[in-house]
């Protein structure tokens, strides 16, 4: 049984990957917007990580994608740069933020 979006963005803590974050200090939110619509943002702040449904105000970089598309990058059938260059995943803000979110976050297949 697949899990929903909300039960993806709310596994996303457990797959932050705070070794690599370093001293970094940006929020990026997910815009997912038809069957199951909504907004998520994840806070990262020198290794801590905090996930906020609702989103915030000013994130440093927006995804904006479909269910579909964000449930196979979840379940790692989809590459993320993938969906990105055919069209499925769009990016607003900074750019080598979202490039640096394969680091960020285990996306291996559960």
């Amino acid at each position: 049984m697949s899990m929903t979006v909300t039960q993806m963005f709310e596994a996303l803590p457990g797959r932050f990957l705070a070794e690599n974050a370093g001293d970094l200090t940006r929020t990026v939110q997910w815009h997912i917007t038809d069957a199951e619509p909504g907004i998520w943002a994840f806070e990262i702040n020198h290794g801590e990580g905090r996930l906020i449904r609702g989103g915030v105000t000013n994130p440093d970089t927006t995804l904006t994608t479909t269910t579909e598309t964000w449930t196979a990058i979840t379940e790692g059938r989809q590459d993320p740069m993938r969906a990105f260059m055919t069209g499925k995943l769009s990016v607003e803000g900074d750019m080598m933020l979202a490039a640096k979110l394969q680091k960020l976050f285990d996306l291996s297949p559960r």
